[in-house]
Parts: structure tokens; C-alpha cells; sequence
């Protein structure tokens, strides 16, 4: 049965004085370069842990870190730089030749406008060598647009190895899909750019099965431009070359005409059906509610963060106090001190009639622009952490240690 969702605004505030809880422990897994720009996930050495890549924009480089497990979490962990990337914006895990090793692609943007991939040693004992990782530029995205995010996946068109769907910002910015030819994946010279959509500065890319099943469709928060908000691309995959543009039909899901930020995907209602929350400056949360299965009907409806934040960056959803309701958790650019730039906001009731979310703490004031989160348990004491990164401080790649469930 679906839960009753009467009210159309629903305002976070922050405990009262006296009862907010402190900021929680924050961990370090690397600060040795400058400008950390989003952590992305993959279990790299298949040890049931997720390991992240990174890339430090104002560094110019990316790199992997493995996870220690629980024990070691709270320490620097291995890492290695896998290659140079001057300007880049966004780095992502992806198997592209289909050797078992999983490669990196990164995206740049500035003066760099390029797409690397980094290619991975077959020899899961060299991973962590960086002179056993080659970097190549991929040709076909050279100058063709600022470049800000990836999302590597078989996308079951049928025709290529592991498709790299990719958008960017500015004059050209479009999302589109990189065509990989199964019998030469590594040969970059070969793929080629399929531009699906217009955008002005994409935030979010996500390859998600909007309707259930397969296939896989694009889903998009873009920030500028006469088009913005939230919306998704519908996978033609049985209606003809997926390279024709005109073939993907977009859905509009929320946040039209607003700056929306990262978002995520998730049931944030608990109805069964995935809704989409994202973050919109100057502070809010968007919770766009799903009205159907086929994913065509939203319901939206605003969520205000606290002003002793900073401003609206990414949200995620996930059972923070461990309570069985779904809680969300944000960060912030723009949180000079004393605004806190990670908050987390308390689903209280049952059903969304109720208008306030009391607003906890998490990051302090330590910290300036915040980046995309990750909620999941690294300490292994069963409740989420909160990783993400800080570019603007110093504070570089992070997670915050969740007290609901302290080892003693």
C-alpha cells in the first residue's frame, strides 16, 4: 500500500539548541594531491570490498584506492596513480577490453576536453605498479566538449563490447554513447561518438533500467541551459540503430528550469517504485516521486535544507539511524565555516505528512565544496558511513565514521 503524501513542501530544521549532535569521526584515505573531484566504486580485486577511483582535478591526476577491509578502514589506504589528467572532472572503474582487469576512463574538461582511458595490468599482483598502467587518449572525444562524467555499462545493444555513455558542459555539450567494436576494443582510434541529446552541463549520468528489467536507459540531471532538470533517455534497443538520436525518447522527470545537482535513484517512499531525489541550489532537496512503473509520471515536491548549510550539492538515500525508514544524507559547496557541508536529514514519521526533517550534522565546519557521496559501511559495524571528497580545503578523499552503532 502506498504511503500518503499530503504535503507539497516539507522544511528540514536543525535540532534545536542544545540537542544537535556533534560532527562525526572523519577518516582520511588520501590528502596527498589537490582538488579530490567524486568517488566511484567498484570491487576492483574481487574481495566482497568496494574500491574507488578518483580524479584530483587542480593534481591532474587519477587514482585507485583499494579497501583495506573493516579493520584497516580507518587508515591511508593502497593507492596508485594510473595515470596524468590534466583538468579532469570525473574517473570511473570499466573492464573495456574485457580482460577481467578493470581499466579507468577519465573525463576532462577545461582546456584539456578529453576522454583517457587508463589500461590496467592483467597482473591482479601489479595493480597497485604504476608503471604497469598505460594511458591513452580516446581520439574521437578531442575538443569536442568539456567533459564531465562517464558511465561505463552493456547498455544490450547488441553491438559493442562494454558501451561508454558520456556528457559534458559548454558549447557542443551532449550526451551520447561511445560505439566499442567487440573484436578491437582497445583500439581508440576506432570508437566512435553517437551525441543522443543537447545539454548544457550535465551533473548526473546514470545507466538505470527506468522501466524494470532491461534494458538499460540514460538517466540525466543537467544544470544549465534552456532544457534543464532532471530527465531520461528510453533505450530504443529493439526499434532500429541506437546511434540514431531521434530514436531515444526523452522523459522529463523534475527540477525544470532549476539548477539541479547530483542525484540519486532510489525508493525513497518505500512504495516499490524507484523515485529520484536530487539536489537543487540554492538548498533544496527535490524528491521526485514515481506515479507509474513505466516511469512516465512524477510527482515533485521540494525538500528545504537547513540554512546552517552550504549549498546544494549531491543527496543520497539510505537508513542512516537504523530505524527501517529512509533518511537522506547531503553535501554542500559553498559551506564556508561555520556552515557545515555534510548534513544528513531524518525521515521522523511513518508517511510524508509530516513538514519538519530534523537536520543532523555530520561533516562540522571543516571543509569548504563537497562532491557525490557514497552511503555504505566501511568500518563493517553495520550501520552506513558516508564517503566523499573535498576539493576545496585540502581534506581530499573521506569517509565519516556513522556513531549509531560505535564498536565499543
Amino acid at each position: 500500500m502506498r504511503r500518503s503524501l499530503a504535503v507539497l513542501t516539507v522544511t528540514a530544521v536543525i535540532l534545536a539548541a542544545g540537542t544537535a549532535q556533534a560532527a562525526w569521526p572523519r577518516h582520511v584515505i588520501d590528502d596527498s594531491s589537490r582538488g579530490a573531484d567524486g568517488v566511484r566504486l567498484r570491487d576492483v580485486d574481487l574481495d566482497g570490498d568496494q574500491d574507488i577511483v578518483t580524479g584530483w582535478e587542480e593534481g591532474g591526476i587519477t587514482r585507485v584506492y583499494l579497501n583495506p577491509g573493516p579493520e584497516k578502514a580507518k587508515e591511508k589506504w593502497p593507492a596508485v596513480t594510473v595515470g596524468e589528467t590534466p583538468n579532469v572532472e570525473d574517473a570511473v572503474f570499466c573492464d573495456v577490453d574485457g580482460d577481467s582487469a578493470l581499466d579507468v576512463i577519465s573525463c576532462c574538461e577545461g582546456r584539456t576536453r578529453t576522454i583517457f582511458a587508463h589500461w590496467a595490468p592483467k597482473e591482479p599482483d601489479r595493480y597497485l605498479d604504476p608503471s604497469a598502467w598505460t594511458t591513452e587518449a580516446v581520439p574521437a572525444s578531442k575538443g569536442r566538449m568539456m567533459w564531465m562524467f562517464a558511465a561505463p555499462g552493456n547498455t544490450r545493444f547488441g553491438l559493442f563490447f562494454e558501451t561508454v555513455v558520456a556528457a559534458g558542459k559548454g558549447d557542443g555539450a551532449a550526451v551520447g554513447f561511445f560505439r566499442i567494436l567487440r573484436d578491437k576494443p582497445r583500439d581508440l582510434a576506432a570508437w566512435t561518438w553517437h551525441p543522443l541529446a543537447d545539454v548544457g552541463w550535465v551533473m548526473s549520468l546514470r545507466l538505470v533500467p527506468m522501466q524494470g528489467g532491461c534494458p538499460l536507459d540514460i538517466l540525466v540531471s543537467d544544470r544549465k541551459g534552456p532544457t534543464r532538470g532532471v530527465f531520461w533517455l528510453q533505450n530504443p534497443w529493439t526499434k532500429g540503430d541506437p546511434a540514431d538520436a531521434g530514436a531515444w525518447q526523452r522523459h522529463d522527470v523534475g527540477g525544470k528550469g532549476r539548477e539541479v545537482m547530483f542525484l540519486d535513484y532510489a525508493d525513497l517512499d518505500g512504495d516499490g517504485l524507484r523515485d529520484v531525489v536530487v539536489a537543487a541550489k540554492p538548498r533544496d532537496i527535490l524528491f521526485c516521486r514515481r506515479l507509474s512503473e513505466g516511469a512516465t509520471k512524477w510527482d515533485e515536491r521540494a525538500i528545504r535544507m537547513p540554512e546552517t548549510a552550504g549549498t546544494a550539492k549531491a543527496v543520497a538515500v539510505g537508513d542512516i539511524d537504523g530505524d527501517g525508514r529512509r533518511d537522506l544524507v547531503f553535501s554542500c559547496e559553498g559551506a564556508t565555516p561555520p556552515r557545515s557541508g555534510v548534513m544528513w536529514l531524518r525521515n521522523a514519521a511513518d508517511t510524508f505528512a509530516s513538514a519538519d526533517w530534523p537536520a543532523h550534522d555530520i561533516s562540522g565546519p571543516e571543509g569548504v565544496k563537497f562532491d557525490r557521496m557514497e552511503l555504505l559501511d566501511l568500518d563493517g559495524d553495520g550501520d552506513l558511513d558516508v564517503l566523499t571528497c573535498e576539493e576545496r580545503a585540502g581534506l581530499g578523499v573521506i569517509w565519516y565514521e556513522n556513531p549509531a552503532r560505535a564498536r565499543p
